[in-house]
């Protein structure tokens, strides 16, 4: 399909002769992934969709008590500071950005009365601003109306470094500036082709209230009540939040969406694990909805036979992977370990990365733990299509693991661990507690023995492993081991957000409170060359290929090991209706879920 064509079918699908949905369609049979197609209606100018959901509910309430089980317990609900998943799905209960993805990738305004395109004015022809128009009658839980003045000191909040939000590096680059109480222009330092960035998804741009956090900022910012018991404007207003354990909510009745929400009430449970969560639902039904079935596929397959229950499966662009330490986390230099200041003394050696990454048979982790939960790759980005590198192949050969340590001077001692100029080849291995994620370190511990390799398996329980306590030791940012794996999510149909993991201004350190994104520490000159110019390339071609080079870098230096591309697999109650993408939180749509 060239160019030409593309151009007609966006013209039909201006003159209302071609459904969005039949546009993506056509274009996908060529090879052209949903998010990207979408992209390119952004791109001509053409409106996005108001909704994903067909919601049948006529009125606001009805629908009784919602339970969800969030099996990693969230630990805060500022936004801004929510370095794990779990605790970016419960903040954005509560707050929500200018807009959000759908399923498609389509760019769905929440905040925003519409979403900004060259046409109603809101895109800049030369990439360099973008106006956004804000929705008019949201009021805060409070009362209090929300206006440009939320969005402007959101942008300076995140903004300070003083602050070490987890969002700093979508807003310290751009500039803000209320025209009137409903409208802000964002301007960047540079073209930007990705604007929808700042302000924008569950991860980064949900809004905060300038009455709540203004006495808060900076180094104050940790002090402000409103990190505990949020006062935002979304579908459910705080009641309750036992950190690590509970959040209850009820209705939010001046909800700016008609007819929205439907459920009275709202409780989220956390703790226990992912198989007693799917059990909860597929079994039992105690709970409408679990978040992250990580489970083993058999497992999952005897609970669904139950009919109470089934899975919601939603591609994504998130993938399991692991991160080789190329610091030294057992030396502590100025009060933190893993600094960039230190070496490791073996995995900064490439041979024995590249050793490591030839001992783990991704294939067999795909089939007989993971089944319809994951994908086998060798590519830290996986989707959309045209930003997956052709380049990045794996392989399994135990035997071909030998003969690099070998040629690069380890030798076999008689203990049968290698050993080079007196150091060892032993590793501690961390991930969270998780039967899926435990299978897999034992895999590949089993494959790195027969190389003379020597791996400690360590489970850290998930709501410390992932939480954005900064004085939690055990946290993945901080990486006090040799190796770890985790699942990244990618925040939106671009990976520009994804891939800031691989630079070296946003590397995690004590005096960012570790909340930077790049918590492998590693950084390399080319990467972030490329990164840059791919931030302001307003060729998507060429972009592409900038940002594909930045994931053959750190996947071809075996710092990064991607195992899986991973959907998104929840579990649902018969009777809910849920709303899911792969590009956003779970509850980017919350408002819309409603029980038939």
């Amino acid at each position: 399909m060239d160019e030409n064509e593309i151009q007609g079918l966006v013209t039909e699908v201006k003159q209302g002769t071609l459904s969005r949905r039949s546009f993506i369609g056509k274009v996908a049979a060529f090879g052209i992934a949903a998010p990207i197609a979408s992209q390119i209606l952004v791109w001509h100018d053409v409106a996005m969709a108001d909704a994903t959901l067909d919601y049948k509910p006529t009125k606001a309430g009805g629908g009784g008590p919602l339970k969800i089980l969030l099996w990693q317990a969230p630990t805060l609900l500022n936004p801004h500071f929510a370095l794990g998943t779990k605790d970016q799905i419960a903040s954005r209960i509560f707050f929500e950005p200018l807009a959000g993805w759908d399923k498609e990738g389509n760019l769905v305004p929440c905040l925003a009365a519409e979403v900004p395109t060259k046409a109603n004015g809101g895109l800049a022809a030369d990439g360099m601003s973008v106006v956004w128009k804000l929705k008019q009658g949201v009021k805060w839980h409070d009362g209090k109306p929300f206006t440009a003045d939320d969005v402007v000191f959101t942008w300076q909040y995140a903004a300070d470094p003083a602050t070490a939000a987890f969002t700093t590096g979508s807003y310290k680059d751009i500039k803000v500036d209320k025209i009137d109480d409903h409208t802000v222009k964002v301007t960047f330092k540079a073209p930007t082709p990705f604007w929808a960035d700042p302000f924008v998804g569950g991860q980064v741009g949900q809004i905060l209230p300038k009455h709540h956090f203004g006495d808060y900022v900076g180094a104050k910012s940790r002090e402000a009540p409103g990190n505990l018991k949020p006062v935002g404007t979304g579908p459910y207003r705080f009641v309750e939040f036992k950190p690590g354990d509970m959040i209850r909510a009820e209705r939010n009745p001046d909800y700016h969406v008609k007819n929205q929400p439907h459920f009275d009430t709202l409780e989220v449970k956390g703790g226990g694990d992912a198989v007693s969560a799917a059990r909860a639902v597929l079994q039992t039904g105690e709970y409408d909805f679990a978040w992250n079935m990580q489970v083993e596929e058999e497992v999952l397959k005897r609970m669904e036979a139950s009919g109470k229950g089934k899975l919601d499966i939603t591609p994504s662009g998130n993938v399991e992977f692991i991160i080789l330490n190329t610091t030294d986390p057992w030396t502590e230099v100025d009060g933190e370990r893993s600094s960039v200041k230190t070496k490791h003394p073996t995995l900064s050696d490439p041979a024995v990365r590249r050793a490591i990454n030839l001992l783990i048979d991704r294939d067999s982790i795909q089939k007989f733990i993971y089944g319809r939960g994951g994908i086998a790759t060798a590519s830290f980005v996986n989707a959309p299509k045209q930003f997956k590198s052709p380049k990045l192949k794996y392989e399994f050969d135990i035997d071909k693991a030998n003969k690099i340590l070998d040629e690069a001077g380890w030798t076999k001692g008689a203990d049968g661990i290698r050993e080079k100029d007196g150091k060892k080849l032993k590793y501690v291995f961390q991930t969270s507690t998780n039967a899926p994620r435990q299978k897999t370190q034992a895999i590949i511990k089993q494959a790195c023995q027969k190389a003379g390799i020597e791996i400690e398996v360590k489970a850290v329980t998930a709501s410390v492993f992932f939480s954005s306590d900064v004085g939690n030791p055990d946290t993945y940012s901080k990486f006090y081991a040799d190796m770890e794996m985790y699942n990244t999510t990618q925040p939106q149909p671009d990976p520009e957000r994804l891939l800031n993991q691989c630079v070296s201004w946003e590397i995690a350190t004590k005096d960012n409170k570790w909340l930077g994104r790049n918590n492998s520490r590693w950084s390399d000159p080319e990467a972030d060359k490329a990164y840059k110019a791919a931030q302001s390339e307003l060729d998507p071609v060429k972009r592409a290929a900038l940002l594909m080079k930045v994931d053959e870098i750190f996947c071809g230096a075996h710092v990064f090991l991607p195992l899986l591309s991973r959907p998104i697999v929840n579990a649902g109650v018969n009777n809910l209706v849920v709303d899911m993408s792969g590009w956003d939180t779970i509850t980017w749509n919350l408002a819309a879920w409603y029980r038939v």
